[in-house]
């Protein structure tokens, strides 16, 4: 069966990645995934993986050692804080997102393990803001067929070279042959 919209029945968890349809017109969320780090009956919170910036590290944190890797508007909520994602396990602090991916946690650590080159550009993301949801609205949000929910692998949610629409795109492929046709949907669905 071909979908064209997500399927209603989904229930969310942290570490799942929230697809939005393809003809969702927002500035912050279409054509975008967004990794979901809580879930539960008072909220929800993410990160907008693949809405990139021209800014460098080091324009917002003087004192970072020289970062290669792209920095991603995590959402509209907080967007003046600055927010990370790892794969170190070992980080004081932090707060495990799904087995293997951590957020948050001691950031003087961190600089020193990126300095030491511990972390790479591949195992750490940074992010401006994030996307927060309250109580019920994510799930009347999944409810009205705005996201579809997928499961990625660590290596793509830390992925910073895919550029914006083809992250997007890719993740939705991954979902199957009922979904891969979504991805060459125009965004405006008058131009089809």
């Amino acid at each position: 069966m071909i979908r064209f919209t997500p399927a209603s029945a989904v229930e969310p968890k942290p570490g799942q990645v929230l697809l939005s349809e393809p003809f969702l017109e927002d500035a912050y969320f279409g054509r975008k995934a967004v990794l979901l780090c809580e879930h539960n009956s008072d909220s929800s919170f993410g990160f907008v993986l693949n809405n990139y910036i021209e800014v460098d590290l080091q324009d917002l944190l003087q004192e970072m050692p020289h970062w290669q890797a792209k920095i991603s508007l995590g959402g509209p909520v907080k967007n003046s804080n600055l927010y990370y994602l790892h794969c170190n396990e070992h980080v004081p602090g932090s707060i495990q997102v799904k087995e293997g991916l951590f957020m948050g946690g001691d950031f003087d650590w961190l600089k020193k393990a990126v300095t030491d080159g511990v972390i790479t550009d591949r195992e750490l993301r940074f992010f401006v803001g994030y996307a927060g949801w309250t109580s019920g609205q994510l799930a009347d949000e999944i409810k009205s067929k705005s996201w579809f929910v997928a499961d990625a692998p660590i290596e793509t949610i830390m992925n910073t070279q895919t550029e914006d629409e083809d992250y997007w795109k890719e993740l939705i492929r991954s979902m199957g042959p009922d979904y891969a046709h979504i991805a060459n949907a125009p965004s405006d669905p008058s131009l089809n």
